[in-house]
């Protein structure tokens, strides 16, 4: 919803209007936006209070629970002690201390809301809305009660209130443009066909509003039979010189009247707004600043959400970083994306043929010449979402997921990587790249175990019963086993496969790190695949999709969906930085659930995948130095993973790579003084070497929160 109203009420008065409010109701307006703001603050503040004091109660009881045993009383005793003394003290004397200043905000706004005054403005925005009088200005969409202000029930909404930005900050913006070193000039490309003539009023409206003034707004009306059309598009060519026009003679669809547009632009970087969407004020001085700092960029983009018919807005898409196997999965990148003019032309402009995705086909030709990519990690874009647009129905415009797939198509025939594009007739706009395996080197398959002969034995029976690459090697650690069942399941594989199973005994302390590194000095193969004993593969063509991404040269580590014997997510992904080291997203969801923008059903870059089934190159294994051995139980998977990212490499996860995963059977739990301390100390490497506690992974937004697994808003 929108909370930001004109910054200037008097001068969107209508001049006669005898019930106006005047000077004073609008000081009135002022300080109740005031305080509603400080009331949603200190709510905000309150519940983030709560939920730290709640946090550290749950940490305590569980710290009893666990820890009961007479040996380490005292080092719980300690740890109640510091709990006490900082997180539930901090905690209760922050509520204690915002409960009066919100309760007084409420107070004073439900009095305000049965003002003269509020009732009065409400009335006279509801009845402008329906007039669409003063044309030539932004106008409110909405306006909001004192408890959509005050207690937003959506998380958006909430998120909103502390992120949007205000009239304030707009001027602040304006302010400082002197300060900027470049002032590069953005040519806004809109076609436009038979568009509303209030859709297409309030789009170009919103580039009137932006912060930044150095822009043109190039618009090609593609014959439009509408006679609105040509007159609004009139009207605002005499209105700002900035705005140019240019009329077809005869209708050529939207890649046409695009090239239409770009023809009349002159800036150094265009921007492609739909016809009937929005542009959040800050959007263009957002990119400048980002031409600012990397003058050398070549396309950017930004975050977006939808705005439905009713004005209020939703479904925010808060997108990762630069992530090149996310985009041939689907176009993520979509809004609001910006393009330096000269990389365009040379590109090949809009094609023919690709109308509905002409942006996704030019933006896969764009980035083969480029990799300088940039993230704006804000919602610039508001994108319409009506019965006819694709931002309304998934399954509207058919001719646009055809366009896609010619477009990846022909991206896998100029890359050289041949392979075949794979469409979800259930999900339309997500796509898989099967790749042609050129290089189908041996895979050798290294699975660690100390007894748990059972697990062992289910795992082979997948691996060489169910699975179909035909040139795998399996080496059979066996970290000390004792258990004589196992040992005679182990000698039982050994006599069935003796061509293809190794048992290469280790008995050391268990280390996850050491124990791989020495199976991987037996292994003969060009792949080396990490799995745990108490996995189980599913799809018979597992091994065959892993090594179609790990055989091409810019990928490192494979990793695979991992589900609970529930059919829920175990592992789908590693974000860095979840629970102040990493941890696996979507943990929990059903295997068949989207995830976050159908990130659990494509193909999507991680910065880390877990071990319990990892594929990489032997030579990229090599060359970063193996798992690190100081990391002996956690985080050695994350650590490798970073290493081979922080090499150049790009790391990838497979959701059509699918596995069973017992976790943990045979590691257990840290339950004992020795564990604890161990995991901490390998916590406490992780959060130094990597700075995994204040620095964001760049394959999950910073606007997405690190405290659940679930994509939810930053709190």
């Amino acid at each position: 919803m929108d909370t930001e109203l004109d910054t200037d009420e008097r001068a969107d008065r209508p001049p006669d209007e005898p019930n106006t409010p005047g000077p004073r109701a609008g000081r009135e307006r002022a300080l109740a936006e005031q305080l509603a703001l400080a009331a949603e603050q200190a709510r905000v503040e309150t519940a983030r209070a709560r939920r730290d004091a709640d946090r550290a109660e749950a940490e305590l009881r569980d710290l009893h629970l666990r820890y009961t045993d007479g040996r380490i009383a005292a080092w719980v005793a300690e740890r109640e002690r510091q709990i006490a003394e900082t997180d539930l003290a901090r905690a209760r004397a922050h509520i204690e201390r915002v409960q009066p200043v919100l309760r007084n905000a409420r107070a004073l706004l439900a009095s305000m809301q049965d003002s003269k005054f509020w009732k009065a403005r409400n009335r006279w925005f509801a009845i402008k809305q329906r007039l669409r009088l003063n044309a030539s200005g932004p106008q409110p969409r909405w306006v909001p009660d004192v408890d959509d202000l005050v207690v937003p029930d959506r998380p958006y909404e909430r998120w909103r209130l502390q992120n949007d930005v205000r009239p304030s900050d707009v001027r602040r913006m304006r302010e400082v443009l002197p300060l900027l070193a470049l002032r590069p000039r953005f040519s806004v490309l809109m076609p436009v066909y038979e568009t509303a003539a209030t859709l297409l009023r309030e789009a170009i409206e919103s580039v009137l509003a932006q912060a930044y003034p150095d822009w043109e707004l190039c618009i090609a009306d593609d014959a439009s039979r509408a006679p609105h059309v040509r007159e609004l598009l009139e009207e605002y060519a005499a209105l700002d010189d900035r705005i140019k026009v240019t009329f077809r003679d005869t209708n050529g669809h939207i890649a046409a009247s695009s090239n239409s547009a770009l023809g009349l632009a002159t800036g150094e970087f265009v921007a492609l707004l739909d016809h009937d969407d929005l542009l959040s004020p800050d959007a263009l001085f957002e990119n400048a600043l980002v031409v600012n700092a990397r003058p050398d960029v070549d396309v950017i983009y930004s975050d977006e959400d939808k705005v439905d018919e009713e004005g209020r807005r939703r479904d925010p898409y808060f997108k990762p970083d630069w992530s090149p196997e996310s985009l041939l999965a689907r176009n993520y990148v979509s809004h609001l994306g910006v393009y330096r003019r000269a990389l365009v032309e040379e590109a090949g402009r809009f094609r023919a043929g690709f109308e509905g995705s002409q942006d996704y086909d030019l933006l896969l030709r764009v980035t083969e010449r480029t990799d300088r990519v940039a993230h704006i990690p804000r919602v610039l874009y508001h994108w319409r979402s009506h019965s006819a647009s694709t931002a309304g129905e998934r399954g509207q415009k058919g001719y646009a997921h055809d366009a896609a797939v010619r477009a990846l198509e022909e991206a896998l025939q100029r890359r050289d990587e041949p392979g075949r594009v794979e469409t979800h007739d259930e999900i339309p706009g997500i796509y898989t790249i099967r790749y042609a395996i050129r290089k189908p080197g041996r895979v050798s398959v290294i699975v660690p175990t100390r007894d748990h002969g059972s697990d062992v034995d289910r795992c082979f029976h997948a691996l060489f019963d169910r699975s179909t690459y035909p040139d795998l090697e399996v080496i059979l650690l066996d970290n000390g086993s004792k258990d004589a069942e196992s040992l005679r399941i182990f000698g039982r594989w050994l006599e069935r496969e003796p061509e293809r199973v190794r048992l290469v005994p280790y008995a050391v302390p268990f280390n996850f790190s050491r124990i791989n590194n020495h199976a991987a000095t037996h292994a003969t193969g060009a792949y080396l695949l990490f799995l745990n004993n108490d996995t189980e593969a599913i799809t018979p063509d597992w091994v065959e999709a892993m090594v179609e991404q790990a055989q091409r040269p810019a990928i490192g580590a494979v990793g695979a969906k991992l589900l609970y014997d529930d059919e829920t997510i175990q592992h789908a992904g590693v974000v860095v930085g979840l629970g102040g080291v990493a941890g696996h997203s979507h943990k929990h969801y059903a295997s068949d659930a989207p995830g976050y923008f159908y990130t659990l059903q494509t193909v999507n870059n991680y910065s880390a995948v877990t071990a319990a089934c990892l594929m990489v190159r032997r030579d990229v294994f090599d060359e970063v130095g193996g798992f690190d051995e100081e990391l002996a139980i956690a985080f050695n998977d994350v650590d490798l993973c970073l290493r081979i990212q922080a090499a150049g490499y790009r790391n990838v996860y497979l959701p059509h790579v699918v596995l069973y995963h017992h976790e943990s059977k045979s590691r257990g739990t840290e339950d004992t003084p020795e564990k604890m301390a161990r995991f901490l100390a390998e916590q406490r490497i992780m959060q130094s070497r990597w700075h995994t506690g204040d620095c964001s992974d760049p394959h999950y937004n910073p606007n997405l929160t690190l405290l659940t697994e679930d994509y939810g808003l930053a709190p």
